[in-house]
């Protein structure tokens, strides 16, 4: 029976013990934070904390005004092009855009955790953006997005549907603090991009994608298969146009069936194939980096046509050397 006693004992010092370490390490980081609190540096206890992917349900919308702007900011976000095109129509218009939809990359209207998620993105604005080279704010990237992924126009400042738009985006981001960690935004980008082989790139495409963006790469339908090339595509200037963001977007989600099924070089062939199709051009392109300092993956008509006479000096455009 003192054997026994003494076990116990032994075991319940040990618990103690741990629980003292314990303990005394939490002390230790509060009275970390609450130092890097008062010193102004927030962002270094953001980073320690993990913020749980978790955006308030479309059905749990306030009633009113707000709630009725959130809810066209949803509607625009799934079915972005054809929304726009109702618009014009009731208003005799027609707009000219592509067959895209914001949600063709950000699943499920931005609340898809592992496909290009919106879900705090709001706290991340007004940020700096080199590649206008002026501070940003959410009104002023949703219309970036117009003007180059979707190929259309910018919402006027005082546009209802950019209001829906922006007023959505902060609906999801609710309960994310500024500044915050956010491991799910913005990660799709391939640092080191491997050399593509374009004619690979097409078979893979001919095998595993044309059952959803058909083989002339018009697409089945914003959400079902978007565009990836022609009139109906996103426009060089849009960050998809890029071969490291292209690579990584097809690498982390494709195919549908079965994301993150291909290599990373497998994935470079197919974004090497699809961007070196006919795609609408950016207009403004030259008004892009104004400091220089711009990236040299953009596919633009230029490299397409090197592309098809096989002059492409791959190395360069993806700065291996």
């Amino acid at each position: 029976m003192k054997n026994k006693s003494t076990v116990v004992l032994g075991i319940l010092a040990i618990i103690g013990a741990v629980t003292i370490f314990v303990m005394a390490n939490e002390l230790k980081e509060s009275k970390k934070n609450q130092q890097a609190i008062a010193n102004g540096d927030i962002e270094e206890v953001l980073e320690d904390i993990d913020i749980a992917h978790n955006p308030p349900a479309i059905e749990d919308v306030p009633e009113g005004p707000e709630g009725e702007a959130i809810k066209r900011g949803y509607a625009l976000m799934m079915d972005t092009s054809n929304e726009l095109r109702k618009k014009a129509q009731a208003n005799d218009g027609e707009e000219v855009m592509s067959q895209l939809a914001c949600t063709s990359c950000h699943a499920g209207a931005g609340l898809d955790e592992n496909v290009s998620s919106l879900v705090g993105v709001t706290t991340k604005y007004p940020k700096y953006r080199s590649r206008n080279n002026k501070i940003a704010t959410i009104e002023d990237r949703i219309n970036g997005c117009m003007v180059r992924s979707m190929n259309y126009v910018e919402f006027e400042e005082d546009d209802e549907d950019l209001s829906a738009m922006a007023a959505y985006l902060s609906y999801i981001s609710k309960g994310v603090p500024q500044g915050a960690d956010l491991p799910w935004l913005g990660k799709n980008e391939v640092d080191e991009v491997p050399i593509p082989n374009v004619d690979k790139g097409n078979a893979i495409f001919q095998q595993s994608c044309v059952a959803c963006h058909a083989t002339d790469g018009a697409g089945s339908g914003p959400t079902t298969g978007p565009a990836l090339w022609g009139d109906g595509s996103f426009n060089d200037g849009a960050g998809m146009g890029r071969m490291s963001k292209m690579t990584g977007f097809v690498q982390k989600n494709m195919p549908l069936t079965d994301p993150g099924s291909l290599t990373i070089q497998e994935a470079a062939d197919v974004s090497a194939f699809i961007l070196s199709q006919e795609r609408p051009e950016f207009k403004d392109s030259a008004n892009d980096w104004p400091d220089g300092d711009g990236p040299k993956d953009i596919m633009n008509k230029e490299k397409q046509q090197q592309v098809k006479d096989g002059t492409i000096d791959w190395e360069k455009v993806l700065s291996h050397k």
